[in-house]
C-alpha cells in the first residue's frame, strides 16, 4: 500500500473507533463496534455504530446511510470496521454478507473477532467474494473498546474492575464506619459512568447491611450526554452472601431492578430474591466460580464496589483486571479502615505487585488505575 492509502486507513479507522465509543453504555452483551464507509474518492458516504443487542450492527447502519447518500450505494467503496464483521446468523443476519451484497471493494478491520463463531470466518467470507481485506489497523485501540467482551470470549469470565475511594493514607472510612464522602463530586461522577458501562455491580453482604446502597446509576450525577436509548440501562447487582445475612428491606431487593444473591446452597427464587448458586470454597462463595457463572450469563464487565474483605479476596485470588483508586487529599489516621484485607505476608515477594497504567487528576482527587502483575 502507498503512503496515502495507509494514512487514509488510519484516519478513517480513528473515526470508526470514535463512533464505537457511542455504544459504550448500551451494547452489552455485544461488543462496541463502529463502521465508516468511504467512496472511491475518499469521501464519507456512510457511518454507524452498534447501539443495542438485537438491533442492526454498525455495518448495517453505515450501509443504509450510504444507500441514501450515494446513487450507487456502497458499490466500490471501502468499509472501515473496528471488529471483524460477523459471519453467522444470530439475532441479526451476518454483516459480512451485507457488505458482500453491497458490493464494497475493500474492507479494513481493526481486529479479528475473538468469538469462536466468527474468528477468521468473516474475513474468509469477504475474501472468497473477491473483496480486498486489510486487518490490524489500530488493533490496540479497538481492543481497548471491548476488554470485557474479549476476555469473556477467550476465558469465559468477565473483565473485573475493583473501585476504591481512599484517603491519602490508604483508608476507606473512619473507625466508626463513616465514609461519605471521602472523594469529591467529580470522582463520584466518574464512578457513575463506570457503573453505567458495566453489566454487573458486585458487592458483599457486609456493605449492603452497613450502608444499604442502591448501586444503580444516578442519571443526574452521571450526566451521560447523547445517551442512545430512551431509558437508562441499569447494571445487574450481585451480592456475595455466603452466610445469608441480607436484610429483607434493603434497597437492592425493593427497588424493582434485578439483584442476584450469590450463595453456595440451592435457594428457591421469590418475588424479591433471585439466587445464583456457585461452588463452595472453605465455607464461602467460590469467587472464581462466581465469575465463571457471570460469564455464562454473558456479562462482559464487572464493577466491584465492596468492603475491604471482598476487594482483598478478589485481589489475593488473582481475579482482578484493574484496581481503580480515587485518592482524596485527606488523612483519616491510623485507626481508619484499611482499603483491603489481605493475608499476613511474611516476605515482600508474597505481596501483590501492581503496575500503574493511568494517573490523572479528577477535581481535587487523583484517579489511579493499576493492573495486577501477571507474576502474582
Amino acid at each position: 500500500m502507498d503512503h496515502a492509502t495507509i494514512k487514509n486507513d488510519y484516519f478513517w479507522m480513528a473515526q470508526a473507533i470514535q463512533l464505537a465509543k457511542k455504544g459504550r453504555f448500551t451494547t452489552s452483551p455485544n461488543p462496541r463496534v463502529g463502521c465508516v464507509i468511504v467512496d472511491e474518492n475518499n469521501k464519507l458516504i456512510g457511518q454507524g455504530y452498534h447501539v443495542q443487542a438485537g438491533t442492526p450492527h454498525a455495518e448495517v447502519h453505515a450501509l443504509n446511510q450510504a444507500n441514501t447518500r450515494s446513487v450507487q450505494g456502497a458499490k466500490g467503496a471501502t468499509a472501515y470496521v473496528t471488529l471483524e464483521p460477523c459471519s453467522h446468523f444470530g439475532r441479526t443476519p451476518p454483516c459480512a454478507k451485507a457488505l458482500i451484497d453491497a458490493q464494497v471493494a475493500r474492507v479494513v478491520l481493526a481486529m479479528t473477532d475473538p468469538n469462536s463463531n466468527v474468528c477468521g470466518n468473516g474475513i474468509r467470507m469477504l475474501q472468497e467474494a473477491g473483496i480486498d481485506v486489510v486487518s490490524d489497523i489500530m488493533a490496540a485501540e479497538a481492543a481497548a473498546l471491548n476488554p470485557g467482551f474479549i476476555k469473556r470470549m477467550l476465558t469465559g469470565r468477565p473483565y473485573v474492575r475493583v473501585k476504591l475511594g481512599i484517603s491519602l493514607d490508604g483508608k476507606i472510612a473512619l473507625q466508626n464506619g463513616q465514609s461519605q464522602w471521602i472523594t469529591g463530586s467529580d470522582a463520584r461522577r466518574d464512578v457513575q459512568r463506570y457503573r453505567a458501562q458495566s453489566c454487573v455491580v458486585l458487592t458483599g453482604s457486609g456493605t449492603v447491611n452497613a450502608d444499604d446502597p442502591s448501586l444503580l446509576v444516578r442519571d443526574s450525577e452521571a450526566q451521560l450526554n447523547d445517551y442512545p436509548l430512551p431509558h437508562l440501562r441499569q447494571p445487574v447487582r450481585v451480592v456475595v452472601d455466603s452466610s445469608h445475612t441480607i436484610g429483607h428491606d434493603c434497597q437492592l431487593l425493593s427497588d424493582g431492578h434485578l439483584t442476584l444473591i450469590a450463595t453456595t446452597a440451592p435457594q428457591p427464587d421469590t418475588a424479591s430474591r433471585h439466587y445464583l448458586q456457585v461452588a463452595d470454597k472453605g465455607g464461602k462463595v467460590d469467587l472464581a466460580d462466581l465469575l465463571r457463572a457471570l460469564g455464562d450469563k454473558q456479562y462482559n464487565e464487572v464493577w466491584v464496589e465492596a468492603g475491604p474483605g471482598l476487594a482483598g479476596a478478589l485481589l489475593n485470588e488473582g481475579l482482578v483486571d484493574e484496581l481503580i483508586c480515587y485518592q482524596a487529599p485527606k488523612l483519616l489516621g491510623n485507626t481508619g479502615k484499611s482499603m483491603v484485607e489481605l493475608p499476613v505476608f511474611t516476605s515482600l515477594d508474597q505481596s501483590i505487585s501492581l503496575s500503574l497504567i493511568e494517573n490523572r487528576q479528577i477535581g481535587n482527587d487523583i484517579k489511579l488505575i493499576f493492573r495486577p502483575d501477571a507474576s502474582n
